[in-house]
C-alpha cells in the first residue's frame, strides 16, 4: 500500500488564523470518528473560542482517521459555548449549529467539484476539470472587481472563499451568486455547487485529511 495522507498541524493553525478573528466562536465537527469508546464511526463536535486548542483537537481527530473534519465558516453565537466549550463530544440530536445561531456572514464559499461516481476519489483528469472551472470563476470575479480569494483543496475538487460583510439573512444573495456562477461556468466535467448558500454551512478545515474514497 502507498503512503497514507497525514494531517498537518501548522496548516490547520494557519487556516484558523485566516478564517477566524480572535475571540470568534466556531463549531468544529468531525464525521466518521473511530475511537475505543464507540464501536462504530460517529460524529463528534464542539464549540471553540480557543483557536489553538481547536487546531490541536482537529489535528488529533484527523490523525485518528476521522472521515472528515469541518468548521463553521461564519461566526457563531457566544452562548453556544455552553454546549461543549473548547472540547468535542458526541452531540445530542438537534445540537448542530443552525442559521439562527450565526451572527453575520463573513465568507462566500464557492465549491467546484468534478462530475464523478460517489464514494471514490477523483482521478487526476477529473481534478483537472475542477481546477479549470475554479480558475475560470476566479478570473471572472477578479475582472469584476472582487477581492483575492482564499484558494483551497477540497480533496476531490477546489474551493474559493471570498470575504464578504453580509447579514445572516442575506435575502438569498449568496444563493443567487452561486446559481449565476454555476449557470455561467459549469462544464461536462465539473460544476459549481449551488447548495452552499446557508449561513451555517460547514467547510473542510484545510490541513486535515478527507477520506471520501
Amino acid at each position: 500500500m502507498g503512503d497514507q495522507p497525514a494531517a498537518d498541524r501548522d496548516a490547520i493553525r494557519q487556516t484558523l488564523k485566516a478564517l477566524l478573528r480572535p475571540g470568534d466562536v466556531a463549531e468544529l465537527r468531525a464525521f466518521g470518528v473511530q475511537s475505543k469508546d464507540h464501536w462504530r464511526p460517529h460524529v463528534e463536535s464542539g464549540y471553540f473560542s480557543d483557536h489553538e486548542r481547536m487546531a490541536d483537537i482537529a489535528y488529533e481527530l484527523s490523525s485518528e482517521r476521522a472521515r472528515g473534519v469541518y468548521l463553521t465558516l461564519n461566526p457563531v453565537e457566544q452562548q453556544l459555548l455552553t454546549r461543549a466549550k473548547n472540547i468535542v463530544r458526541v452531540p445530542k440530536k438537534g445540537e448542530a449549529t443552525s442559521d439562527d445561531n450565526i451572527t453575520s456572514r463573513r465568507w462566500l464559499p464557492v465549491d467546484v467539484d468534478p462530475i464523478r461516481a460517489s464514494g471514490i476519489s477523483a482521478t487526476e483528469a477529473e481534478r483537472k476539470a475542477a481546477w479549470e472551472v475554479m480558475r475560470a470563476v476566479a478570473s471572472y470575479l477578479k475582472l469584476e472587481g472582487w477581492p483575492t480569494p482564499i484558494v483551497g483543496d477540497s480533496g476531490n475538487g477546489y474551493h474559493l472563499l471570498y470575504r464578504v460583510d453580509l447579514p445572516t439573512d442575506d435575502g438569498g444573495l449568496v444563493g443567487d451568486v452561486l446559481d449565476a456562477l454555476a449557470f455561467r461556468f459549469d462544464t461536462e466535467g465539473a460544476t459549481v455547487d449551488r447548495v452552499n448558500y446557508n449561513a451555517s454551512r460547514i467547510w473542510k478545515l484545510y490541513g486535515t485529511v478527507n477520506r471520501k474514497g
